[in-house]
């Protein structure tokens, strides 16, 4: 942090730490005692219903605790945005492998606008044992999607140690319920044209007595749904590219098999010029959906840009 950092002056009952959990008992209380230690008192449970003592822990260690209503992450996350009335929020895991003494790397960008969400890379911090081989892998091949998908730079979309402002947060459609939801909420910065950065975090492993919730295939699988769902809008050459490419493999799948299908050579000839037109068709489509998307995006930067503007004529009388 540089000297203007540490000179930055701001009421820390503005931020809310708002960290969602599921029978997490031996962890909680750890997380929110040292938030307090390093100044941020106003601590927000969202409790997804745990069997175990997490609540009566948090609740112990001077948080506030709200169980919530349906199942999943996402709802928590969701539920506690709707309600959010502080100017900033940052949001943390409650299972002890990230740290609340770097909350300020992630929170400082936002209080000094420099960006509207921060997002805490555990890739570029991660300490030995804190990912397992399978769950490494499919981080990287899920960031690996979304930087295709979505035409960025952000290595880490599945962390859960973020900050941002209320008006970013509130600004968000969000839907998913469950782990897909950090997923789901990265591609709406990117749609809702907010400034978004990552800073570099430490990630520990998770502690022995607290078990993890994800579901590295079935999770992984959801997430990158997610993905390619939201693509659609913000990059339809992808999406359609997608089945264009698949479509094109097929056609070569029929051209390759036509030495081996005696007899069937206008069966495989039809096949090759079905799915090749089936292909271009699809590509076609994504150019001229990505042309939409592009004028559209365009209309929504001069609305901005007016409201701006007219805020600033106001300020001035």
């Amino acid at each position: 942090m540089t000297e203007e950092d540490h000179n930055l002056i701001f009421d820390k009952n503005d931020v809310c730490i708002f960290i969602p959990v599921l029978n997490e008992e031996d962890a909680i209380g750890g997380v929110i005692e040292s938030f307090k230690k390093v100044g941020y008192n106003n601590i927000l449970v969202y409790d997804g219903n745990s069997q175990d003592k997490t609540r009566e822990v948090a609740k112990a260690a001077g948080a506030r605790v709200v169980i919530q209503s349906g199942k999943g992450k996402g709802r928590a996350m969701i539920q506690a945005f709707d309600a959010m009335t502080e100017k900033y929020m940052v949001m943390i895991d409650g299972d002890g492998t990230e740290l609340p003494e770097e909350i300020n790397n992630l929170l400082y960008p936002v209080l000094k606008g420099e960006a509207d969400h921060v997002a805490g890379d555990r890739l570029a911090g991660r300490t030995s044992g804190a990912f397992t081989a399978l769950n490494l892998t499919g981080n990287r091949i899920i960031n690996w999607f979304f930087r295709r998908a979505f035409r960025s730079n952000i290595r880490d979309i599945c962390t859960g140690y973020r900050a941002f402002t209320r008006e970013s947060v509130q600004a968000l459609d969000l839907k998913q319920n469950g782990f897909a939801i950090e997923a789901e909420m990265t591609a709406e910065c990117f749609m809702k044209e907010q400034k978004i950065i990552e800073v570099p975090i430490t990630y520990l492993p998770r502690p022995k007595k607290v078990v993890t919730k994800l579901h590295p295939i079935r999770d992984g699988y959801k997430i990158s749904m997610a993905i390619y769902k939201y693509s659609r809008l913000y990059n339809p050459i992808f999406f359609f590219g997608v089945w264009s490419f698949l479509s094109f493999l097929i056609a070569l799948l029929f051209i390759a098999a036509h030495p081996f299908m005696t007899g069937h050579n206008s069966v495989a000839g039809a096949a090759f010029f079905f799915f090749s037109g089936i292909s271009a068709v699809l590509l076609i489509a994504g150019f001229a959906a990505d042309i939409n998307a592009t004028l559209h995006r365009k209309t929504l930067r001069a609305i901005k840009a007016a409201k701006r503007e007219q805020n600033t004529k106001y300020d001035r009388f």
